[in-house]
């Protein structure tokens, strides 16, 4: 009944989602990227796909990406979503070995805490070069995700982390962030700040610049705005831009709605208004991405 009836509602959601997308394709991200580019961001592409799509097909949207990246010189990351491969690693190997031919890093997306594992045994098996994974603030367990990913040698996504863990449901998202900052201090090969909480990105670069870590701010679209941007100015911390391209389906999905109801009134929001995304400004930095 959950797949029929989020079939059958593909084609709102679709229309509803091109706030949450940069467009259908790699190209329509890149020209977002380029634009970024010029405004003093660097970026990350990553393909979202609709929940039903064999994982071939979502292959080559990121094979895609990669291309695209490689062509328009774009300071750009990978991210890869493994679940979306439906957890096939030889499919999800070629697009880190395609990636590594083209020199574009390639970043692990967080999803639910039992993906994390999976995560990890990815990294293993296809080495730490240009890898980087994300960890979220709010599980129990990323206190040791943390430490596996410092052992690894690969960059570290810090993010609040849109799945609840089941064993602490009521972690301060605030705190559990600071926690994972603070055991990337001084250890970590570069730290990805991506939050749009102004006074929690500026304590967790005021630690980062201290300890002389390697850091940036990465921010997702559309939500930046200059608010967020001048925190990182501020700190003189570069910028990152999340460029999602495909469907943003799952902020509407029948899970999610039978969770929070609202999620329905986002969707019928979201059917009628237009996208009033505005890229915000900010200048360029010396600092890079450590690549």
């Amino acid at each position: 009944m959950k797949k029929f009836l989020e079939a059958a509602a593909m084609p709102l959601i679709r229309y509803a989602s091109r706030s949450y997308v940069a467009g259908d394709n790699a190209a329509s991200a890149a020209r977002l990227a380029e634009t970024a580019s010029q405004h003093g961001f660097s970026s990350t592409l990553c393909y979202w796909n609709d929940g039903r799509e064999e994982p071939a097909l979502v292959a080559r949207r990121y094979h895609e990406a990669i291309d695209t990246i490689d062509r328009a010189r774009l300071d750009s990351y990978l991210a890869l979503k493994i679940p979306a491969l439906w957890d096939n690693f030889d499919l999800a190997a070629e697009i880190v070995t395609h990636a590594r031919a083209c020199r574009v890093p390639v970043v692990l997306d967080s999803h639910a805490p039992e993906q994390a594992d999976a995560n990890f045994a990815f990294i293993e098996k296809v080495g730490p070069d240009g890898m980087g994974c994300a960890i979220p603030g709010r599980w129990r367990r990323s206190a040791a995700d943390v430490e596996r990913a410092i052992a690894l040698g690969v960059q570290v996504r810090v993010v609040k982390g849109q799945w609840v863990d089941p064993q602490q449901p009521d972690i301060d998202l605030r705190a559990g962030y600071l926690a994972l900052i603070d055991q990337l201090v001084g250890r970590a090969k570069h730290v990805g700040v991506a939050t749009h909480d102004g006074w929690l990105a500026r304590q967790a670069f005021d630690r980062l610049r201290a300890a002389q870590t390697s850091c940036e701010q990465e921010l997702v679209y559309p939500d930046p705005t200059n608010n967020a941007v001048d925190v990182a100015i501020d700190a003189d911390i570069p910028s990152r831009l999340y460029i999602p391209f495909g469907t943003a389906w799952l902020p509407y999905s029948v899970s999610r709605a039978a969770q929070k109801p609202e999620v329905l009134l986002w969707l019928v929001k979201d059917l009628f208004t237009s996208n009033r995304f505005q890229m915000p400004t900010r200048r360029s930095s010396s600092d890079g991405l450590a690549q």
